[in-house]
């Protein structure tokens, strides 16, 4: 599935409600969907390149949803923020 097909999939889908205030691992689930889906957005709409600070925050996301992601148990959210790190590591790559 192609980055753009991924990412309108992504800004279709409704946050999981069940995630909404969650913190696992210390990570705010809302934050860190908003800050990877600006991320993306920036690589997309740039040709798919990120200036260096972009970048630094977007692998720093990663690393806090390699922490958030073992510890959710919504199948819905996991699907959600398994989408959300391909589009990240896509992005970071």
């Amino acid at each position: 599935m192609s980055a753009d097909v991924l990412f309108q999939e992504h800004l279709s889908a409704l946050f999981p409600a069940a995630l909404r205030g969650q913190e696992p691992a210390g990570v705010d689930l809302v934050l860190l969907d908003v800050s990877i889906a600006g991320c993306v957005s920036v690589w997309q709409n740039n040709g798919g390149s990120l200036d260096a600070g972009r970048l630094r925050m977007l692998r720093a996301c990663l690393t806090d949803l390699d922490r958030a992601l073992p510890l959710l148990t919504d199948a819905e959210g996991i699907r959600y923020f398994e989408r959300l790190r391909r589009l990240a590591v896509t992005a970071s790559a």
